[in-house]
């Protein structure tokens, strides 16, 4: 569910060229649509965050999924940006109840109650299941029959199997307490604050190399590639998260803070080479900054979980996990909203040069920052 999450999240990526030319739609309400879907997450995450904690991993995970349903098939009847609007929003409404549930069941129902081992399974399904919803997608709607319909009719099934599996879930929670559906300030408990700054700021860095892809990425692979093939464009990202997942795989083991602050190293040298491919116009040096930069990505971020997984309460996982991916959505988001405004005046090139450089000295505050959370003794 938590790798389903992403999938979905990045899978209308490849279809607003083709939205753009079909409503002549300006790549302001592209920028819209994209945001509503972060501000679904947002506002799901600061309503509803804790809900799971109260009522129970499995109804929560049940509307989720229910929701994410209706969305798709919102987008395959999609015949206007007011439907995009609708589903995109829904859809972030639902991601947001979603991950914070998942990812506290994932702790609720480890066989060996491993944070660690959590923490890498939820790293790898994150980045594979950015990876895959870039790649599938790009595949139907370059190469299959109705590739406005197809891609939503994959999720819809895969929305489908998982609540199936959410009914067939053991539900975990067994003291319920009254549901409050109102704005709260996301806490974190003394106990795990220390080990929250860690995954926060491993989280920030990496989820906005993220952002800056997914919003940049397609169109500065077509600038680099010379093509409109979907798939050629999004094949940087793909690289990106296939070795996101393979350096978690990796480096399964290794200590968070360590983690953080070398995979933010490592990220912050690949975004350097990216920021030299837009210079350059170099197609060969786009994939190996993306190879770097995944790689980099992945160990940072599989750190961060890694650090918080471990000292979380039960009864305060889907409350301190909510916390965690508000700022790995606003990192996701807010990048890529202010890199798709600042296209039409500066270019690509020269907005991929200018956040990726941000991205690149942000990734150094991280890993300094980690280098000092490292435990004494």
């Amino acid at each position: 569910m938590v790798g389903l999450a992403l999938f979905a999240s990045v899978a209308p990526s490849p279809l607003y060229a083709t939205y753009r030319a079909l409503w002549g739609l300006s790549p302001v309400v592209i920028t819209l649509v994209y945001a509503t879907y972060a501000v679904g997450v947002l506002t799901a995450l600061l309503l509803a965050g804790r809900l799971s904690d109260e009522i129970g991993r499995r109804p929560v995970l049940l509307l989720a999924l229910g929701s994410l349903m209706v969305a798709s098939v919102v987008y395959m009847l999609a015949e206007s940006a007011a439907w995009l609007f609708v589903a995109r929003g829904l859809q972030g409404l639902a991601t947001g109840l979603m991950v914070a549930a998942a990812s506290a069941t994932l702790l609720d129902l480890h066989p060996r109650d491993d944070p660690a081992s959590v923490g890498l399974n939820n790293g790898v399904a994150t980045a594979t299941g950015m990876g895959l919803g870039v790649l599938v997608s790009a595949a139907l709607v370059e190469y299959a029959p109705a590739p406005r319909v197809l891609p939503y009719v994959v999720l819809f099934v895969l929305f489908a199997c998982a609540f199936t599996g959410a009914l067939l879930m053991p539900e975990p929670v067994t003291q319920r307490t009254r549901p409050r559906l109102t704005p709260q300030r996301p806490r974190v408990p003394p106990t795990a604050r220390a080990a929250f700054v860690v995954a926060a700021l491993g989280v920030l860095s990496s989820w906005s190399v993220n952002g800056v892809f997914l919003s940049l990425g397609p169109q500065f692979s077509a600038h680099l590639f010379g093509t409109t093939n979907a798939l050629v464009n999004g094949l940087a990202f793909v690289l990106l998260a296939a070795c996101a997942a393979a350096a978690q795989l990796a480096f399964g083991r290794t200590e968070p803070w360590r983690g953080a602050a070398v995979g933010s190293v490592v990220l912050s040298a690949g975004m350097g080479i990216i920021v030299l491919a837009a210079a350059t116009s170099s197609a060969a040096l786009l994939l190996a900054g993306a190879v770097i930069t995944g790689g980099g990505f992945g160990v940072a971020f599989l750190g961060a979980l890694r650090a918080l997984s471990a000292a979380i309460a039960p009864h305060q996982r889907a409350e301190v996990m909510a916390a965690f991916y508000l700022v790995a959505y606003t990192a996701l988001s807010v990048p890529a909203i202010l890199a798709s405004f600042a296209v039409t005046p500066l270019g690509i090139t020269s907005t991929f040069e200018i956040f990726g450089t941000v991205v690149a000295l942000l990734a150094l505050v991280v890993a300094f920052q980690a280098r000092r959370l490292r435990p004494k003794g």
